[in-house]
């Protein structure tokens, strides 16, 4: 409000704006609303769940926190519990602080949850965003360092090569050769993308077919593909050729780790796409990301690994160089994104979100919020 005027903000616009998720649940125990928030954490939208039991947004694992609403909506109490855990519908494991409470004039339930795990994610991500900067730059160094002396070292194979008569000395200079070569190849590899992303809008379900067709032409029929798009997801804007290498990179992992764990039954490598409200990215908070799951059902990643696998030379795999996923989380960094994983045996998820508006955009979204609040 501002200079006494009256304000046009109803309180829907202020709870749709909440990062706390809020549901709303009717004297039968149905759904009556879900804001932006909600529906990001529990996967689905408010029309979905709308008119539905509230049971139906947890998996059925027995460990139900909505068991005690009826219990609520008699009593009229109101229920606090800190950090109650439990898994959604879509199988993500969430760690939240719930209040449910009796609205006694509209005769429903508010059930508030805050997610712990979100701040968690924000704050491991600043890190691990720091830390990869800092590692970048010291590679950098070690990469100008590296190159100069390899190509001292070819250019003097060449020279000498020439001087060279007998076919079987001039094969040691190819070999030195060759060699320099590949070691120069590792240290841009190394590096990741050497140049900003060619921005132009792409459809990301073209480019995950594209990846599953040059993952089954490698790998023929040792892994199931299994799909579940969301059709309402919009083009998004980037570098088509550098998003499709970020998959590639992260879908080829997850079958090269189904085909190589033989002991995995119907080796499964599920691709999801939803989209999420409301979702904080470095600092921003996007109005609506992408989010692109590749779900595996193999051995899984230890958890002492999972916040060092996007290191460079970090890898889980024997014969692997470590070097897929330092590139893919360079890439999808320089596309505002973020990568998320959470694994245990049997299960694997690496979560990409992506931005539906540039940073600039969020930014200037956020700040008008602000002014008009």
């Amino acid at each position: 409000m501002k200079d006494g005027t009256e304000s046009t903000i109803s309180r829907a616009d202020v709870i749709d704006m909440l990062l706390t998720a809020v549901v709303v649940v009717d004297a039968s125990m149905q759904v009556a609303y879900m804001n932006p928030a909600a529906e990001s954490l529990f996967g689905t939208s408010a029309p979905r769940a709308i008119g539905h039991s509230a049971d139906a947004l947890l998996y059925d694992d027995g460990t139900n926190v909505f068991g005690v609403l009826s219990e609520t909506f008699e009593s009229g109490l109101t229920l606090t519990r800190r950090a109650a855990e439990f898994r959604t519908r879509q199988g993500q494991e969430v760690t939240a602080d719930l209040t449910i409470s009796l609205d006694p004039i509209m005769e429903c339930l508010v059930i508030e949850l805050q997610p712990i795990s979100r701040l968690v994610r924000i704050n491991r991500d600043d890190r691990a965003r720091s830390s990869f900067k800092t590692t970048r730059e010291l590679i950098r160094g070690l990469a100008h360092e590296v190159k100069n002396p390899l190509g001292g070292l070819r250019g003097a194979a060449q020279l000498l090569e020439r001087e060279l008569d007998s076919a079987e000395q001039r094969e040691y200079t190819q070999i030195i050769i060759h060699e320099a070569d590949r070691l120069s190849e590792l240290v841009d590899r190394l590096l990741g993308p050497n140049k900003e992303p060619r921005t132009g809008p792409y459809n990301i379900h073209r480019i995950l077919e594209h990846v599953i067709r040059l993952v089954e032409a490698e790998s023929p029929g040792e892994v199931a593909f299994e799909r579940d798009y969301d059709p309402s997801l919009p083009e998004l804007s980037g570098d088509e050729d550098q998003i499709i290498q970020a998959l590639l990179n992260m879908v080829r992992n997850a079958a090269q780790s189904l085909i190589e764990h033989a002991g995995t039954r119907n080796p499964t490598i599920t691709l999801r796409t939803r989209v999420v409200r409301t979702f904080t990215i470095s600092g921003v908070k996007h109005r609506m990301v992408a989010q692109i799951d590749i779900i595996d059902n193999g051995p899984g990643i230890d958890e002492s690994m999972i916040d060092e696998i996007f290191y460079p030379m970090i890898t889980t795999r024997a014969g692997g160089t470590g070097l897929g996923l330092a590139i893919t989380q360079s890439v999808i960094g320089q596309h505002g994104g973020v990568i998320e994983c959470e694994s245990h045996p049997g299960h694997t998820c690496f979560s990409v979100f992506l931005p539906l508006e540039t940073a600039e955009a969020a930014a200037d979204q956020e700040n008008n919020g602000t002014e008009n609040a």
